[in-house]
């Protein structure tokens, strides 16, 4: 039997920014070994997703964030931001233990919501060029490649990433 999850997203609010930072730093040091040093990952989970750097993001950058709730405990959690002319989808994330259940699914069809209600023709991300199974997700989704980049973000490291688009029909 099939189990399907249900699951929840609670969108972040001040009060629970130290549990997002928490929640980011155990699944980017759980996640990221395979393809990141360690000393990189410390890095990236500073500069982009530390309790400081989510602040920035929020107030700053026209960022949300969200937890992907299920049950009473945190699944994962995604940041979109919105940009002129489309939905930029910075992070989507999920626990090692509730991977390859369809929540990434459910989180997504949940940020395609969000893009339609602000009048968004599409959703753009980037992804590391060596996450394979993340790109045959969003592949599945319907994303499509539509250029690759690679930025510098300090202290010697770089992220080397595809551009992916979701088109709305």
């Amino acid at each position: 039997m099939v189990r399907i999850y249900m699951t929840d997203f609670i969108k972040v609010d001040e009060q629970n920014l130290n549990n997002l930072a928490a929640l980011a730093s155990e699944i980017w040091h759980e996640y990221w070994p395979v393809i990141l040093s360690s000393e990189q990952i410390d890095y990236m989970v500073e500069k982009f997703q530390s309790l400081n750097a989510i602040k920035n993001q929020i107030e700053f950058e026209n960022y949300s964030y969200y937890f992907i709730k299920l049950d009473e405990e945190y699944a994962g959690y995604f940041g979109i931001s919105k940009k002129e002319k489309y939905l930029f989808l910075s992070k989507l994330y999920i626990k090692k233990d509730f991977r390859h259940k369809g929540i990434g699914k459910q989180a997504f069809e949940k940020i395609k919501l969000i893009a339609q209600e602000n009048n968004f023709n599409s959703i753009i991300l980037t992804v590391n060029k060596y996450n394979a199974n993340t790109i045959s997700a969003y592949q599945k989704w319907g994303f499509e490649t539509i250029d690759s980049v690679v930025t510098d973000i300090g202290n010697g490291y770089v992220m080397d990433d595809y551009i992916m688009e979701y088109k709305f029909l």
